[in-house]
């Protein structure tokens, strides 16, 4: 169950991630700017400058410490909140059809993009109606994020083009870093060790 539980937890933190991607500098700053004063300051508790690069950067600082999650959640607070009411007494556990009706008018009033991160923070926050959500970010006309590049791995080199020489080199060279990172383990533990000691 853990397993899987982590499994969905790094989908729907990719998700997001991949929303702050699709959203546009414009869209976000729009966003910062309607920030009341409160919602202002929490925003700049997680990002360095109140600008579209600064809170990039903080999203991508946040993406495992709950970061990326607590920005999603204040730049998006009062998209959501006009989801809740549009959504009224279906708020909690919406259907396909009841989020659909209430997306056109959230997109106009609050931008794709701000919609997007929205959305995909109730999936990371785990809402009922998460499975839903999931399903409209990928395939909704609508809302669908792009979809999610390709990162370029850098090629493999075929280890048998390689000459005699530099195989050894290379298997010296993992051997040393192997030998460092366990002399630097030792000393962590000896120093572990006599801090208990005191």
């Amino acid at each position: 169950m853990a397993v899987n539980q982590m499994k969905n937890r790094m989908q729907a933190l990719g998700l997001l991630d991949r929303a702050f991607k699709a959203t546009t500098d414009d869209e976000l700053m729009t966003a910062v700017d309607a920030l009341d004063d409160d919602h202002r300051e929490g925003l700049e508790s997680f990002v360095d400058e109140m600008t579209a690069d600064g809170i990039r950067a903080g999203v991508k600082a946040g993406r495992i410490d709950g970061g990326m999650e607590a920005i999603a959640a204040i730049t998006t607070d009062a998209c959501l909140a006009d989801c809740i009411e549009q959504l009224g007494d279906h708020a909690d556990n919406p259907s396909t059809d009841q989020l659909k009706e209430v997306l056109p008018g959230l997109i106009e009033r609050h931008s794709v993009g701000i919609v997007r991160i929205m959305l995909a923070g109730t999936v990371a926050g785990e809402a009922p109606a998460a499975a839903i959500i999931r399903d409209l970010l990928k395939n909704d006309d609508a809302v669908a994020l792009p979809k999610a590049e390709v990162t370029e791995i850098a090629p493999l080199i075929d280890t048998a083009k390689r000459s005699d020489d530099e195989q050894a080199e290379l298997r010296a060279k993992r051997k040393a870093a192997k030998k460092a990172k366990q002399e630097e383990a030792r000393l962590r533990k000896a120093q572990a060790a006599a801090s208990r000691r005191k």
